[in-house]
């Protein structure tokens, strides 16, 4: 069984200055003696900047040898402020250099997967809005592929929390480089979830306080183990209050449900997302 722990969890402790990048590496291995992380861009640049610009490469070796040294190895790397599409168009094009100096970043890393989002908030889907982002994500796909990871949207915000629309995204990406990251039960009220649908695409999967005793988790942990998903499981849960207890409440009722599930009996080869669309 692969758990991770996705560096969101702490975003209170980072806001207050009690935690660094460092801090959560030790948390991870040592407190919760996990084998595998999910980083986030916001531990390791400056959030008062607006595109959240990379790390230096001394920044990012450092962090890739903390992780080497705790025997650690990066599930997935969280982008923020490189989705891809703006309706500005010079927005967009600094968006897309931004994406491109973050996925080096992650193959500095030695990322499985990346999570870069589809847009930033609500937009309105067009033509040209898809067009463009399929073409983005196929050249993302490409580089993904050439360096062994895979790269993709969650289910995060705006447009992403429809599912059928995703599943439209996948179908026209079509490229074995691409994955989505589920955050399972992170939905448009009101519209279709996306579990069953998008599972052929999942390449990493975020559970949170709420879905992790959601009485529908259980079965879509098994629907995704049948229809081949060998990736992590990460917790992401940012905890307003004893984030340690949370997390380590959180990490081990996860453990029970892959336990109840069978998961480590069911998986089959390594993490990454199966490509099989249906």
């Amino acid at each position: 069984m692969k758990l991770s722990l996705g560096g969101f969890s702490f975003y209170q402790l980072l806001s207050a200055g009690k935690m660094d990048i460092f801090g959560y590496l030790e948390t991870a291995a040592h407190r919760y003696r996990l084998q595998s992380v999910d980083l986030w861009n916001g531990f390791m640049t400056d959030r008062s900047d607006p595109f959240y610009p990379v790390a230096d490469t001394a920044l990012l070796m450092r962090i890739r040898n903390s992780m080497e040294e705790k025997g650690l190895t990066l599930a997935n790397f969280a982008v923020d402020r490189a989705h891809l599409w703006d309706e500005d168009a010079d927005v967009r094009e600094k968006l897309h250099r931004n994406a491109m100096d973050y996925l080096r970043a992650a193959e500095l890393l030695g990322a499985r997967t990346v999570r870069i989002d589809t847009s930033r908030g609500p937009v309105q889907p067009t033509e040209a809005q898809f067009e463009y982002t399929v073409k983005r994500y196929q050249e993302y796909a490409q580089r993904a592929a050439d360096y062994g990871y895979t790269v993709g949207p969650e289910n995060h915000t705006g447009i992403s929390l429809h599912a059928g629309w995703m599943k439209q995204l996948a179908e026209a990406v079509g490229h074995p480089g691409y994955g989505i990251l589920l955050h399972i039960g992170r939905w448009q009220e009101g519209t279709e979830p996306g579990e069953r649908l998008l599972a052929p695409w999942v390449n990493h999967v975020h559970l949170d306080a709420r879905s992790i005793v959601a009485e529908e988790t259980p079965p879509i942990i098994n629907h995704l183990l049948d229809s081949g998903y060998a990736g992590a499981w990460a917790v992401e849960y940012n905890a307003p209050e004893h984030p340690f207890i949370e997390l380590e409440w959180a990490l081990a009722s996860v453990k029970r449900l892959l336990v109840r599930t069978n998961a480590a009996g069911r998986e089959r080869g390594i993490g990454g997302q199966q490509h099989a669309a249906n």
